[in-house]
């Protein structure tokens, strides 16, 4: 079983994407490169077409990764509105819409006891998300990241 996740280990590693997909991908663009310099008198056309696609490809996978993580942040900032909602205090509530997606996001992790007192201080202390994080106390694991 896998150790209770805290600050210093939930970082998510996705290894199709990040050990696979994107090596391939800028090892893919290198030999794309190199036939483009070793044939450009036989083929001049073929490596400047090779550079276009590997490239095509390269910008492909980064903007499938990086809108994966904007849905999954838009997604994380609707699920920590309605539960601060429902547990912040209702002088607090109209307050809620001044915290940013980054401090929602990191807020995620805190649990319900805590919350309520960690947005609090995000909002009046202005938090970054990273302080957010280590001033958790009880840890609560998202495992279901993208």
């Amino acid at each position: 079983m896998a150790a209770p996740q805290n600050y210093q280990n939930h970082g998510r590693v996705d290894p199709s994407m990040h050990f696979f997909v994107f090596p391939a991908l800028i090892i893919n663009l290198g030999f794309a490169i190199y036939i483009a310099v070793h044939f450009r008198h036989e083929h001049p056309w073929l490596g400047h077409w090779s550079i276009i696609v590997a490239l095509a490809l390269l910008v492909l996978a980064f903007k499938c990764r990086i809108n994966d993580l904007k849905l999954q942040d838009r997604i994380i900032r609707l699920e920590e509105r309605l539960r601060l909602a429902s547990l912040v205090p209702a002088n607090e509530r109209p307050h809620l819409k001044e915290l940013t997606v980054r401090q929602l996001v990191a807020l995620r992790f805190a649990s319900d006891e805590e919350v309520a007192a960690l947005a609090h201080r995000a909002l009046t202390q202005e938090l970054e998300p990273k302080a957010i994080k280590q001033a958790i106390t009880n840890w609560r694991p998202d495992n279901h990241r993208v």
